[in-house]
């Protein structure tokens, strides 16, 4: 019983400090937190800071745990045989750049410890890759059911569209491009790469 309530406050110091940690980011930038501040908010000395997290840009990592069930939403629609090729793709897309939106500081935050960490753009990486087979095999599927040609690897075709959406998903945090103007763009790259015929072969035959 006794470990059992050791193992209780430990899981709530770390939910603390992630707490503490989202509030923060709501209110700056990465840069400008540090770790007494996300300590001192949550109640608990630096030293258990440490304890949890080696640096603040891992604590960002563990803080997006919570948006990654909106990444398999968003695989799920992509799965849907009901709806049109374009439509599939289409709530994939919004259902991705909502998730954005619901977290941007979360998202914002998470930039830049890919950009200063590279333990977190290894993690980041490979939660990408995590996902490539999923598609990949959704991409098999549809060109065994009739419904998609023929064409690249589908591995390979996988990893470039999950690359696609990655930039897609930093030009949204960063507001460089215009949503719809985004969303158009992904979703026509993603249709006419899996579901209209390779435009390598209409030039060879052209």
């Amino acid at each position: 019983m006794r470990g059992d309530g050791v193992v209780k406050v430990r899981d709530q110091r770390r939910a603390a400090l992630l707490e503490s940690l989202g509030e923060l980011l709501q209110e700056s930038d990465l840069d400008s937190i540090n770790i007494a501040d996300i300590s001192r908010r949550a109640g608990v000395t630096r030293s258990a800071f440490y304890f949890y997290f080696e640096s603040k840009h891992l604590a960002v990592a563990a803080l997006m745990e919570q948006v990654y069930d909106g990444a398999m939403l968003a695989t799920e629609r992509f799965a849907d045989p009901d709806l049109s090729p374009a439509e599939r793709v289409r709530g994939m897309v919004t259902t991705l750049f909502d998730t954005v939106e619901e977290h941007t500081h979360l998202f914002r935050a998470m930039l830049d410890a890919r950009g200063q960490s590279p333990a977190v753009r290894e993690m980041w990486d490979s939660d990408r890759q995590s996902f490539v087979g999923l598609v990949a095999d959704l991409v098999r599927t549809e060109r065994a059911a009739g419904r998609a040609p023929d064409g690249p690897d589908p591995d390979a075709l996988a990893a470039m569209l999950l690359e696609l959406n990655d930039r897609a998903l930093g030009r949204l945090t960063l507001g460089t491009l215009d949503r719809d103007a985004l969303t158009e763009a992904v979703v026509s790259i993603w249709v006419r790469s899996i579901f209209a015929t390779d435009p390598a072969t209409d030039l060879e035959t052209a």
